[in-house]
């Protein structure tokens, strides 16, 4: 029987000496390689925290004591650990296991999180709120070596380095590089400074030389001022320091028994602490160690090989989006392109072969990138902003009041613009033309298949505005149909028709193809429109309405401020009757992880769903 198999909640894993314990570590990671091969999932970043997770729920008592994961994409492991193992096979599947830590689903789950750099400020939360409560328990905030370029992760540590509370942060570290000497020097610094012997001796020393009246002080603080130049010098952490965290490290993540002694002498050290552990992404698994990056998220893949089961031959629009700002890059030397710490995943990494120094990373910084973006637009450079459309979000300010303010020619690309499969609540495109349609001197489009994302590109960096352009984490419809030049604000027919109008906007156009052949087969004579943009829309598209008994508006945006409303409020401003404009967009509601196609349906969007509530309507 395995060692795994015994472990129902963290209090087993107390049963089990450090020997079964390593091999407790090697069984968890032949558990995840073996699970995620099947469901797809986040595979490098969970392999490289096993110790680190066991050592955590050894060293403190889950759920009583806190552990706040950060992002949450790395806590597998602790769903394994904590009760979640029989079920682990749904993972991300509709209805099953969430792919990020979720409250709902576990009182071990300290608090949801899918965005990152949220554990520090949490935690820092929590610990007020225990200590203010009186209560006693613990609190851990585990947070990767990227969610710390955030700001939120420094304005967090900055308060709670001039707190009194109790929080440890373990900062997970598997990218940084420190030379042996150093490493080695300072990880001896810090295993003396853990001994509970040295930390007692240290305040006993301090206080007896206060006490000498005469050179008492004067004395302390010559040998704080030693020990201060000798920290700049010995010590890796000396930024954390200065905020006021005792540093600590950096620990090898991967030796369970340093990890577990650390962590129970750290318990005797009071205030805010920092435990660096220094990790491997993907480790015990070849093809994850190797290339990390492309084992951060993976489709259901083949274990020997590492390559996926389902090789999708079809183009998906951020290739097309990738192909096609590489070449406007070639025309156009003003054109720079930013991301916020995904440049593989918006396509930019064919840009950066080719421009290295108009690329810019600028890591998990999206408010720092729109603002950036900004300075350049303002100084006569075309800067592209490619960021996931839900962490777009983060720079809603930075969008108003540094872009939109001074009508400055930054092209935003909204990658994932839209229902994302398998990542959940969190991760959902499903606001953005809410949230930027009502931004003053910004223009929204989406495009209803590749070649139109490409026309679109061209329009957007030639236009001199602020410009969003949003698409799906999907391959474009195949669908035969004329694309007619781009006006500012203009819709496109698709196809003629009378009494019924589908206006489909941006990923909703194959549904909306696919409701105009059915009614069409039903015997009605249905006009397709692709709306293009959701803002500016054009008083002159509304002629295009005139004598139609019913429109219906598709988007996969929510409801309110969306695309739909757009429409009903210019009819409405054209004096139009609006109780014969019908809106299917997504309800007041966060969604579930799934498949698109299992959420649209979830939602009543999918074909099917919407057909029949059309004819319902039709027949009154």
């Amino acid at each position: 029987m395995r060692f795994l198999d015994k472990i129902a909640s963290p209090a087993d894993l107390k049963k089990l000496t450090m020997t079964e314990l390593n091999a407790l570590s090697g069984e968890l990671r032949n558990f995840l390689i073996q699970s995620v091969s099947k469901t797809g999932g986040h595979l490098a970043s969970n392999l490289g925290v096993v110790e680190l997770t066991i050592a955590l729920h050894l060293a403190y008592e889950s759920p009583i004591d806190k552990i706040v994961w950060d992002v949450g994409h790395q806590c597998y492991p602790h769903k394994i650990l904590t009760g979640r193992r029989e079920i682990f096979n749904t993972l991300r599947q509709f209805g099953g296991v969430s792919g990020f830590v979720k409250s709902a689903e576990s009182p071990h789950d300290a608090f949801d999180a899918g965005h990152s750099s949220t554990s520090l400020s949490v935690a820092h939360g929590m610990a007020v709120s225990r200590d203010l409560l009186g209560e006693n328990h613990r609190i851990v905030a585990v947070i990767g070596d990227g969610a710390m370029t955030s700001g939120l992760a420094l304005e967090a540590m900055n308060n709670i380095g001039r707190s009194n509370s109790n929080i440890l942060v373990v900062l997970n570290d598997n990218q940084m590089s420190i030379s042996e000497n150093v490493g080695a020097l300072a990880s001896h610094l810090s295993d003396m400074r853990t001994k509970p012997a040295y930390i007692s001796v240290k305040r006993d020393i301090k206080s007896i030389l206060q006490n000498f009246p005469t050179f008492g002080n004067r004395t302390a603080n010559f040998i704080e001022n030693v020990k201060t130049k000798m920290k700049y010098i010995l010590l890796p952490g000396v930024l954390f320091e200065e905020l006021g965290l005792k540093y600590y490290g950096p620990v090898d993540g991967h030796n369970l028994r340093e990890l577990s002694e650390v962590l129970e002498s750290l318990k005797e050290v009071s205030g805010p602490v920092l435990l660096h552990v220094i990790t491997k992404k993907g480790k015990g698994y070849a093809p994850a160690e190797r290339e990390s990056l492309k084992f951060h998220g993976v489709e259901p893949f083949d274990i020997p090989t590492g390559i996926p089961k389902n090789l999708c031959i079809k183009k998906t629009y951020t290739e097309i989006f990738a192909n096609k700002i590489t070449r406007i890059g070639h025309e156009n030397n003003k054109v720079v392109a930013i991301t916020a710490a995904m440049p593989t995943g918006v396509g930019f990494n064919y840009f950066q072969e080719h421009f290295a120094n108009r690329f810019f990373d600028v890591g998990i910084a999206e408010s720092h990138a729109v603002t950036f973006a900004a300075g350049m637009a303002k100084s006569g450079l075309l800067p592209v902003v490619a960021i996931y459309s839900t962490f777009l979000q983060r720079a809603y300010d930075q969008i108003i009041h540094d872009v939109c303010i001074q009508k400055l020619p930054v092209v935003f690309i909204l990658d994932r613009g839209g229902v994302v499969p398998a990542d959940g609540e969190t991760h959902q495109g499903i606001f953005d033309i809410s949230y930027l349609s009502h931004m003053p001197n910004m223009t929204i489009m989406s495009p209803k298949d590749g070649t139109e994302l490409e026309d679109m590109l061209d329009f957007a960096l030639k236009l001199g505005t602020p410009v969003a352009v949003r698409y799906p984490k999907d391959v474009f419809p195949e669908i035969s149909t004329e694309t007619n030049p781009i006006e500012l604000g203009k819709w496109e027919i698709v196809q003629k028709g009378r009494d019924i109008a589908i206006l489909s906007f941006g990923s909703m156009f194959e549904t909306s193809h696919q409701l105009w052949k059915k009614l069409s087969d039903s015997g009605y004579e249905p006009k397709l429109i692709n709306a293009r943009f959701a803002k500016p829309i054009c008083p002159s598209n509304f002629v295009l309405l005139e004598g139609f008994r019913h429109i219906f508006t598709l988007e996969e945006n929510v409801a309110s401020g969306g695309f739909g409303q757009g429409v009903l409020a210019g009819l409405n401003a054209q004096g139009s009757i609006s109780q014969k404009v019908h809106n299917f967009a997504i309800s007041d509601t966060f969604l579930p992880h799934g498949t698109r196609q299992e959420v649209l349906k979830f939602l009543k969007l999918n074909t099917d769903s919407i057909f029949q509530k059309i004819m319902e309507v039709i027949n009154g």
